[in-house]
């Protein structure tokens, strides 16, 4: 099975053209597909661990490896659920927070190359970042588990470079956990799901006294500024976008034409997370 779940990656990766994913063609190539290193960039992994994948020489990938994967790839729902079947693993059912990105949702957000976007699934666990979300909010490529989920790393992480004043953060915090709920309830099957809950209210008394209150709130359009550690204080609109029938979130971040916090957006589109990286990343 190893063998032919590589085999089936290194033919979709062949498949698609760099400039189908907002790659540039760049210099003559073998083939007319992704590299390896291009399809590790869009998956969030490790070069090394897609040639192992390909080669049959890593074995049992984790669903979110699969799935992360069969988007990256642009694979249909009937492609993406046979790479499932080639590395062993049960389908995600109908009771479990979906992480599948339609190839229509995965062209429109291919087509926003110059706009900070992000997508999360309904328990707000992030499934892709493009370049300019992650020069503006900091590169996620290296996040694992909980790492990637916005719930976990507000109330037990590091947070985010958003400011927040102290009404916004009591809004941000009852919608976060407010979501988190809905989810729970519309995906009572989902097991990551219900660990990511009990860690949250074991190792967070503010989680844990919004949960037991039965806190409600929801996601709005804000303008929100975000301290860049290198471009400074951005002022930006902040609009969250729901797919139907799916639950995914789509976060975009905009800036007013013709303004300062519009120029510096620009400048770190252009230069990306490697000029403008942390020092401690």
């Amino acid at each position: 099975m190893a063998t032919e779940f590589g085999q089936a990656v290194r033919r979709w990766r062949d498949r698609i053209p760099p400039e189908a994913v907002g790659l540039p063609a760049g210099a003559p190539r073998r083939t007319a597909g992704l590299r390896r290193e291009e399809l590790a960039m869009l998956a969030g992994m490790s070069v090394d661990y897609v040639t192992r994948l390909e080669q049959g020489r890593a074995t049992h990938p984790s669903p979110q490896i699969v799935e992360a994967l069969a988007r990256a790839l642009r694979l249909s729902r009937d492609e993406r659920d046979h790479l499932f079947r080639l590395a062993g693993l049960a389908l995600p059912g109908p009771r479990t927070v979906p992480a599948y990105i339609t190839p229509s949702v995965q062209r429109l957000l291919d087509r926003l190359t110059g706009t900070p976007v992000a997508v999360y699934d309904a328990a707000w666990t992030l499934l892709m970042a493009n370049a300019p979300y992650a020069a503006l909010m900091g590169d996620p490529s290296g996040w694992r588990g909980n790492e990637r989920n916005a719930v976990w790393r507000h109330f037990l992480g590091p947070g985010t470079r958003a400011r927040h004043t102290p009404q916004s953060l009591r809004a941000f915090e009852a919608a976060l956990v407010a979501d988190l709920r809905t989810a729970s309830g519309r995906y009572p099957a989902d097991r990551r799901l219900r660990r990511l809950i009990t860690e949250l209210r074991a190792g967070s008394d503010r989680f844990a006294a919004l949960w037991d209150a039965g806190a409600v709130g929801r996601h709005e359009a804000a303008r929100k500024t975000i301290d860049h550690p290198h471009a400074g204080p951005l002022t930006l609109d902040c609009d969250v976008l729901t797919v139907a029938g799916s639950d995914l979130r789509i976060m975009i971040y905009t800036a007013e034409p013709g303004t300062e916090d519009a120029e510096r957006l620009a400048l770190l589109t252009v230069l990306g997370t490697q000029t403008l990286a942390d020092p401690a990343d």
